[in-house]
């Protein structure tokens, strides 16, 4: 019954949370964003202090069922040990703890959060990890179907779709998206948890708590046929029937050594008193508690650091844009600074997906790894527009309403007069001026002593929003004549 229960809510969890990845349009988010909420690590980096509370009390009693139901990329990891499973039956064993590996994972990921090295806390995160396989992998299929979809309803007369482009927002993250793919689906077709109980965060974190959960997978006194079935079909390879042992730090109470037993030796309750010394793991007391305090003092730690169109007319190849060299990438209202974006995302990218205008993609740069900064070479930021920041769930968007984006300067336009076509080409333009929202741009005479004279932009940084309307709209290729700069701190005007 156990594994039923906990199959069906895992299934629904992970079906819809997937949905809602790679749906592009924002309407799934307004019905399920909980789910991205609900995720432990963005939950700690938001200070969601409701959220954590009821993780760790649902650790504390139940064990890692966050690891096996609520966790996508753990479910994930069940659905390639399972699919193994079909061929190849009984085919785990026991083996012990990994702490050699397990530690320093975990102190790597907390000291590149304390150190804001955004790029580590990006590859290490389980839910970013799972949000950038959906955004990278599967949303170009998703949105190849949509464009197919779409042409058929329009035929008939329906606008009810609309299409989409599909293009690679960053060639390096595409690459190490599949190469991190590739190592999951290896690790889980032939070990099961061994990333969850190795090399996940999360999972070590949460593995610290359930050791103390009321509810734990035990054995029953005089039952046992040392069959080996349960440590056999253990998929988080912590079950030592010889010693009768569970290591709890692992287990994700998925039910399959219970439902394996024919002989009723394994319980999922409270185990009774004179198991409990029996039920702990074979690594020793010493171990275990230094492991205990350990991770009470990391879990401390974490929560105190969580603080272009391709032709014109259809006739004229355009030619691509080179992105300027900023000195700055500007990140998106909402995010405050620089600094807040690399310190508390988590690189799920759903930020990204849900962009309209496809203004925002994931970073190449190891400092900000898979997180947003935005780029205009396919559109601009709408002041109109604040899906970004409703979907954020670890807080490094935080909600900002559309009067506020407005009055929110998040960079500021340059000039580039090498570039501008009305000196390069002798011809009249001002697209700059005429799309600035804000009216931070106005145009006058390039010789101010020639009223005649070509006009060229001038740029008031005082008024400039940073939306990079003028940046898309201007003409000049390969470099743009005007291009934004972004702010290290977000400046209200």
């Amino acid at each position: 019954m156990l594994q039923k229960v906990r199959r069906i809510l895992a299934a629904i969890f992970f079906v819809l949370l997937t949905l809602m990845l790679l749906d592009f349009t924002g309407v799934l988010y307004k019905l399920l964003g909980w789910m991205a909420k609900v995720q432990f690590l963005p939950a700690v980096l938001a200070l969601n202090v409701v959220v954590i509370a009821a993780l760790l009390l649902l650790t504390l009693i139940f064990g890692r069922i966050y690891c096996s139901v609520i966790c996508p990329l753990g479910v994930f990891q069940d659905l390639v040990s399972r699919l193994h499973g079909k061929t190849k039956k009984n085919r785990f064993t026991y083996s012990k703890a990994k702490n050699w590996l397990r530690y320093p994972v975990l102190l790597l990921f907390v000291v590149a959060l304390a150190l804001g090295i955004g790029g580590i806390v990006s590859l290490l995160s389980p839910y970013g990890t799972y949000g950038s396989m959906m955004q990278n992998l599967l949303q170009p299929l998703y949105i190849w179907c949509n464009n197919a979809l779409e042409n058929v309803v329009a035929s008939w007369g329906s606008y009810a779709l609309y299409d989409r482009e599909v293009w690679i927002k960053s060639l390096p993250v595409f690459l190490t998206t599949i190469a991190l793919t590739l190592a999951i689906v290896v690790l889980a077709w032939r070990g099961g948890r061994t990333y969850c109980n190795t090399i996940c965060p999360v999972g070590t974190v949460l593995g610290f708590v359930a050791r103390f959960s009321w509810l734990k997978v035990h054995f029953v006194a005089d039952k046992c046929k040392n069959c080996s079935l349960c440590t056999k079909n253990c998929k988080a390879s912590c079950i030592d029937y010889k010693q009768q042992t569970v290591d709890y730090s692992r287990c994700v109470a998925c039910g399959n050594c219970i439902s394996k037993c024919q002989f009723g030796a394994l319980s999922y309750a409270h185990p009774p008193k004179a198991n409990k010394a029996k039920n702990t793991p074979a690594e020793g007391a010493d171990t275990t508690r230094r492991a205990i305090l350990t991770g009470a003092a990391i879990v401390g730690a974490e929560v105190a650091l969580a603080q272009v169109k391709k032709v014109d007319g259809g006739m004229t190849v355009i030619a691509d844009r080179i992105t300027p060299n900023r000195r700055v990438f500007p990140t998106p209202p909402g995010s405050l600074s620089v600094e807040n974006m690399r310190r508390r995302c988590v690189g799920c990218q759903l930020c990204i997906s849900k962009c309209p205008n496809q203004v925002l993609r994931p970073s190449s740069s190891l400092e900000r790894f898979m997180q947003p900064e935005m780029n205009f070479d396919k559109g601009f930021c709408r002041p109109d527009c604040h899906r970004c920041s409703k979907v954020c769930p670890s807080g490094a968007i935080q909600p900002i309403s559309k009067a506020d984006k407005s009055s929110t300067q998040i960079g500021h336009a340059v000039w580039r007069k090498s570039y501008c076509v009305v000196l390069t080409d002798g011809v009249d333009c001002g697209n700059c001026a005429r799309h600035c929202p804000a009216g931070a741009i106005q145009m006058v005479p390039s010789n101010p002593n020639d009223d005649t004279s070509p006009e060229i932009p001038v740029v008031n940084t005082e008024k400039c929003i940073g939306c990079g309307s003028c940046e898309y709209v201007c003409p000049a290729r390969p470099h743009a004549a005007i291009y934004v700069e972004g702010n290290e701190v977000h400046k209200t005007i």
